[in-house]
C-alpha cells in the first residue's frame, strides 16, 4: 500500500469515526415519553388556601403568541386568573413544551411582552423560599401605554432542572444529551396589576409558596423542578 493511499484510507477512518461519534451524541429518547399525559389544567388545583380560580377574568392575561405558533412549540398551555380572600388577583401562566431543542424552544416573557406592545422598565434575578431551598427565579416590570403596570415573575424548567438564563439552560440541554435524552421545557409565568411592585412581587412568593404547600411530591417536582441535596 503506497503512503498516498494509507492516508487516504485513514482520512476516510478519521471521518467515519467522527461520523459515527456524532450519531452516537446525538440526544434521540424523548424526556416526555416517560411523563404523564395528563393536562397542565388537571394538575394545578382551582382551589388552595386563600385562593380560588376567578373564572370571568382569564383575559386579562397576556397571551404571548397567536394559537398557531402557540400550537406548533408547546404541547400544553394554561392560563388563569387566581384572587384571594383580599380581592387580590394574581395572573398565572404555563407553558409545556416536549423538545427543547433549538426552534422549539420556550418563549420567555422578556421577549412575549414587548410583541404585545409592552415595555420593559425592570428586570432582575431574585429567588423564591421553598422549603429547604431557594429557587432561582426573574422578576421583571412591564408597562403597557402609561397605564397598566405588571410585575412579573417567572422560572423555567429544562427537563427536571430549574434553569436562568441561557449558560444555565445550555448546560442543563448538554447534560441530558451527553445522555441521549430529548428534554422537555416547563415555564412559569406569574403577575398582577398594581402600581406597587415590592407588594406584588410579595404577593407573587406568597401565591407560589401556598400552591407549593398543597401539591404533592411529584407535582412539586414537575413545577418547581427537582430539589437537590
Amino acid at each position: 500500500m503506497s503512503r498516498q493511499t494509507r492516508r487516504a484510507f485513514l482520512a476516510s477512518a478519521l471521518m467515519g469515526g467522527a461520523a459515527l461519534a456524532a450519531w452516537a451524541a446525538t440526544p434521540t429518547r424523548l424526556l416526555a415519553a416517560g411523563r404523564p399525559a395528563a393536562a397542565l389544567s388537571s394538575q394545578l388545583p382551582q382551589a388552595f388556601g386563600a385562593w380560588r380560580v376567578d373564572t370571568g377574568a382569564a383575559r386579562q392575561v397576556v397571551n404571548p403568541q397567536q394559537q398557531s405558533e402557540l400550537s406548533r412549540i408547546y404541547a400544553d398551555t394554561l392560563s388563569r386568573v387566581y384572587v384571594n380572600d383580599e380581592g387580590q388577583r394574581i395572573m398565572l401562566s404555563l407553558a409545556y413544551g416536549r423538545d427543547q431543542r433549538d426552534g422549539m424552544e420556550l418563549h420567555y416573557p422578556e421577549v412575549c411582552y414587548p410583541a404585545q406592545g409592552f415595555r420593559q422598565e425592570a428586570a432582575r434575578d431574585a429567588t423564591l423560599a421553598l422549603p429547604g431551598r431557594q429557587l432561582p427565579v426573574r422578576e421583571l416590570f412591564m408597562t403597557l401605554g402609561g397605564y397598566r403596570r405588571e410585575p412579573v415573575t417567572y422560572w423555567s424548567l429544562v427537563g427536571d432542572e430549574v434553569v436562568r438564563g441561557r449558560r444555565s439552560k445550555k448546560m442543563a440541554e448538554m447534560a441530558y444529551g451527553l445522555s441521549g435524552v430529548i428534554p422537555d421545557g416547563l415555564l412559569f409565568r406569574v403577575s398582577s396589576i398594581g402600581p406597587d411592585d415590592a407588594a406584588s412581587y410579595a404577593l407573587h412568593r406568597d401565591f407560589a409558596q401556598a400552591l407549593y404547600g398543597v401539591l404533592d411530591a411529584h407535582a412539586c417536582a414537575r413545577f418547581f423542578g427537582r430539589a437537590h441535596g
